[in-house]
């Protein structure tokens, strides 16, 4: 597992994304946003990430395109997302990122596995003509919250390049003992995040990273 940290969740200016990289002792980034706020995976300076990676030991473990972010009852949305992919992966065989990571769509009450399902299998059946990891997060703003919630629908993907991408912390905010989503992830999570916080009053109070 590479233990990385979304960088535009500090600063979306990649000078200072690497420096804080560094000083903090990570090995990887994932990129979301990377300069103005309108430039967003895959729009975004490609030239300059590789010319600021070049000649550091630092990886590039994910981008994370606005991606399955939607209901997954809005299918015509997440068809043009699918359509739209190819970019992405393109962006990914040029600056040498292994995996993206994309969402489960968003809560929605009701909302049947089956076609996150389908349309993961389809991302990932585009990603593995590239020989790429689609990273599948979870969070209280996903409809997979947890852990199991996760493990769940990447048991009915038949696609072995669909991982997790297990964040903690997102867990422990719906809920979840972490250690529980973890045991029902096992075998599959490519991809942690990290948080810095404690607990207080059985709640996660979020401290400065590092």
């Amino acid at each position: 597992m590479v233990p990385v940290w979304l960088t535009d969740t500090v600063t979306s200016d990649l000078n200072r994304a690497l420096h804080y990289t560094q000083l903090w002792g990570l090995h990887g980034m994932e990129l979301r946003t990377v300069g103005g706020p309108d430039d967003r995976i895959p729009f975004v300076n490609e030239k300059q990430i590789r010319e600021q990676l070049e000649g550091t030991d630092l990886l590039l473990s994910s981008v994370v395109p606005s991606m399955f972010e939607g209901p997954v009852s809005d299918r015509a949305a997440w068809m043009n997302d699918l359509l739209q992919f190819e970019d992405t992966l393109e962006l990914c065989r040029r600056v040498g990122c292994p995996r993206v990571t994309i969402s489960p769509f968003a809560a929605e009450p009701g909302a049947s596995l089956e076609p996150m399902a389908e349309a993961l299998q389809q991302a990932g059946e585009k990603a593995a003509e590239y020989d790429f990891l689609v990273a599948v997060r979870n969070g209280p703003e996903t409809a997979c919250p947890t852990g199991q919630a996760l493990a769940d629908l990447l048991s009915r993907v038949d696609a072995p390049n669909v991982r997790a991408a297990w964040n903690p912390v997102g867990a422990l905010r719906a809920g979840e003992d972490p250690a529980t989503g973890l045991t029902a992830l096992a075998g599959l999570v490519t991809l942690v995040r990290c948080s810095d916080g404690r607990v207080e009053g059985g709640r996660w109070v979020d401290t400065p990273l590092g």
